[in-house]
């Protein structure tokens, strides 16, 4: 009796135990720096997410039309938001600095008299935006090449493995500019599939084409090694249909490393899509991203800097917790990486 008594708790205890991705949360949740990450990374997408707030209902203002003749209150103060410039020939506007007033021109204006808070804003929407769907877009596409190529293998392998190599080949930035040019001249279609020129959805489609090979070869590498352990042997062997595998066998394998790769390449687009942006190719007027407030700011580099600073420290700030936070993600999901970490 006393070893049935034994027994029966061990058994319910294992009954409890949690499954991998339930550890996998508990891990992630005592990593500090994810958490902290994922803390900054909060708090970006809901102040960007509350733009429209901002800009009606406390700057006052919309940040997508000139005030060329518009004013604002300083030390209480009526100011214009440009005065003629006082250097060199006189010609051009020198636009108002900081104010450090919410209500009144935070960050100070452009060249065009515009809120630089607010378009600051609506600009980290459209870049989170633009980053997230395209990392979503490409890891899927990723995820689906790389298991077909490396569980069909022969032909199928070879042929998308060319593909890839090729979209590989070409430098990143030249490839997303050249099918920029190319595709704001017509816009994008496919089919009954149509995308205008000035669409968010055209910069998402072109950074998520050109990272599939990012994701698609390590797990093609993946599979190809999972192809050849025993339980998928074995199911091969019980007369297990494709999909089945697939589904079962396959993708739960290598849905982890692709949970990964999301966070990061979120990161990578949201660089692509500024950089596009900054040369004009990418997000159009009178959409606003972080890499145009950039290229708005260019020209007031030594006047009004924080113009273009304010965008470039967010976008170095939303990078660098997204990779803080891919790195958490990772170690989370790695069981070698908790057997490393308990050695």
């Amino acid at each position: 009796m006393g070893q049935v008594t034994d027994t029966l708790p061990r058994s319910r205890e294992a009954r409890r135990s949690p499954g991998p991705w339930r550890t996998a949360a508990g891990d992630l949740l005592r990593n500090r720096a994810a958490l902290a990450a994922a803390v900054v990374l909060l708090v970006v997408v809901v102040a960007s997410l509350c733009a429209p707030l901002y800009a009606a209902h406390i700057a006052h203002t919309d940040p997508f039309q000139s005030h060329v003749s518009g004013t604002t209150v300083v030390d209480g103060k009526t100011v214009p938001v440009l005065t003629p410039s006082s250097t060199g020939l006189g010609l051009g506007v020198t636009p108002i600095g900081p104010t450090w007033d919410p209500a009144h021109y935070f960050l100070g204006a452009d060249n065009q008299g515009r809120d630089v808070m607010a378009r600051l804003l609506y600009g980290g929407r459209t870049s989170l935006f633009i980053g997230f769907t395209a990392a979503l877009i490409s890891c899927a596409l990723g995820t689906v090449v790389g298991v077909v190529a490396g569980y069909a293998g022969g032909a199928v392998d070879a042929v998308i493995s060319r593909v890839l190599d090729v979209i590989w080949a070409f430098p990143v930035y030249l490839l997303a500019i050249c099918l920029s040019v190319v595709l704001l001249t017509n816009g994008l279609r496919l089919g009954p599939l149509t995308v205008d020129a000035g669409s968010l959805w055209l910069p998402v489609a072109i950074i998520a084409a050109i990272y599939v090979p990012y994701i698609a070869r390590p797990l093609r590498g993946q599979v190809l090694v999972l192809r050849n352990k025993e339980f998928i042997q074995a199911a091969i062997g019980s007369g297990a249909p494709v999909p089945r595998i697939l589904r079962r066998e396959v993708l739960p394998n290598v849905l982890p490393t692709a949970l990964v790769f999301v966070p990061l390449m979120t990161a990578l687009a949201m660089l692509t899509e500024s950089a596009l942006s900054f040369l004009s190719v990418g997000v159009q007027p009178p959409d606003a991203s972080w890499g145009t407030i950039i290229e708005d700011g260019l020209g007031l580099l030594y006047t009004r800097p924080t113009v273009t600073i304010a965008p470039g420290l967010l976008i170095a700030l939303t990078t660098a917790a997204l990779n803080v936070l891919g790195d958490g993600v990772r170690d989370a999901l790695d069981p070698g990486a908790r057997l490393r970490g308990g050695v």
